[in-house]
């Protein structure tokens, strides 16, 4: 168990203060660097223990201790932590290649300098827009160390990124039957010269109905060519014909489905077509809280979107316009709801059931 004992000849100044570097922070990497010695010293005790067996001709083990490594700072999630790991003098021979065997930690390998966690979390970094050269100021001080932030460093790192997607793209897909297959074009907020960087993307759906990405590449907006482009790497590849395909109905899609694979029925996407209809109706809903906000109208809501105005006043303005006095009787097509059927302005109008006997 960790504590913090005070040092007696310091007086008042063992106090941590908050400018102290013996805060909780340099508690989690003694901890951290006490636990990683153990289990480094427990994996070489296991690994001679293993072959105390073997010896040679003069009875000596032929797998021993060696002292330590020099030591390295490992940048682990807790912060750098300084490391001195066991060294194995292992003298066995391979009988088939006749070189001898090496011990290797599977906890700390020799080129380990940052802990895989750290290793994932530096190019997502990168991603989310830090740049290469702003790790050392941004995560040195953080960390503790600024030992494996150079833009190097990060920049081999996001090199797999491109290594995983090269073997995605050429993996091959004559084994795997889709049944359908949707298809979109994710619009991205970066802008390459001229153009708009568009991301086309096809996801399927096998027999036993799990789903899966197909194929991810980037096209000149949602054109035709960069769709069919998409489509017959896919063919190429080993790809059969799906027997749907749903979409959206802007795209450039469907003159490359019919192009590639004139057999796949098409059918519209429900999730675009009712986004647009809503669309629709909410525009048509703003036009009409415009128009009636604009009418004058002083009665309830429903009176000044349907664009009229109470009766007390409809017959003065009319009798105005008509010189017909202020006795004229309005017209009776004023009284009259949209079916011809006399109503009330004080009360909003009656719905007609739109069911069928």
């Amino acid at each position: 168990m960790l504590t913090v004992v005070p040092d007696p000849d310091a007086g008042d100044n063992a106090r941590p203060t908050p400018s102290s570097p013996a805060l909780i922070d340099e508690i989690v990497r003694e901890g951290a660097r006490r636990m990683l010695a153990e289990a480094l010293k427990a994996e070489v005790d296991a690994y001679i223990a293993a072959f105390a067996e073997d010896r040679d001709e003069q009875g000596h083990r032929l797998v021993v201790r060696n002292g330590h490594h020099q030591p390295r700072e490992v940048l682990t999630s807790a912060g750098a932590v300084e490391v001195t790991a066991p060294r194995v003098n292992d003298k066995r021979v391979d009988p088939d290649t006749g070189e001898r065997k090496r011990f290797s930690s599977a906890i700390l390998p020799a080129w380990a300098r940052k802990t895989p966690k750290v290793t994932e979390v530096l190019p997502l970094l990168y991603l989310h827009g830090l740049s290469s050269g702003d790790f050392v100021p941004a995560l040195g001080q953080f960390l503790g160390s600024a030992a494996g932030l150079s833009a190097p460093v990060i920049t081999k790192l996001t090199e797999q990124w491109k290594t995983d997607q090269r073997a995605f793209a050429e993996r091959d897909l004559s084994d795997v039957d889709y049944v359908y297959l949707w298809a979109d074009g994710i619009h991205v907020n970066i802008r390459l010269e001229e153009h708009k960087l568009c991301l086309l993307v096809m996801i399927g759906v096998r027999a036993d109905g799990r789903k899966e990405l197909v194929a991810l590449a980037d096209g000149y907006r949602e054109s035709v060519e960069s769709w069919a482009d998409l489509l017959r790497d896919c063919k190429r590849r080993g790809m059969g014909a799906p027997v749907l395909a749903a979409g959206d109905g802007a795209l450039g899609f469907w003159g490359a489905l019919r192009e590639v694979f004139p057999a796949t029925r098409a059918q519209r996407c429900w999730f675009h077509r009712s986004r647009k209809r809503s669309r629709r109706c909410f525009l048509i809903l703003v036009s009409l809280a415009w128009y009636g906000d604009h009418g004058g109208g002083p009665g309830p809501a429903w009176v000044p979107v349907r664009g009229a105005t109470a009766a007390s006043e409809r017959a003065p303005a009319a009798a105005s316009r008509r010189h017909r006095g202020t006795t004229a009787r309005p017209r009776r097509s004023a009284h009259r709801g949209p079916r011809g059927g006399n109503e009330r302005d004080h009360r909003p109008p009656r719905h007609r059931g739109t069911g069928s006997r």
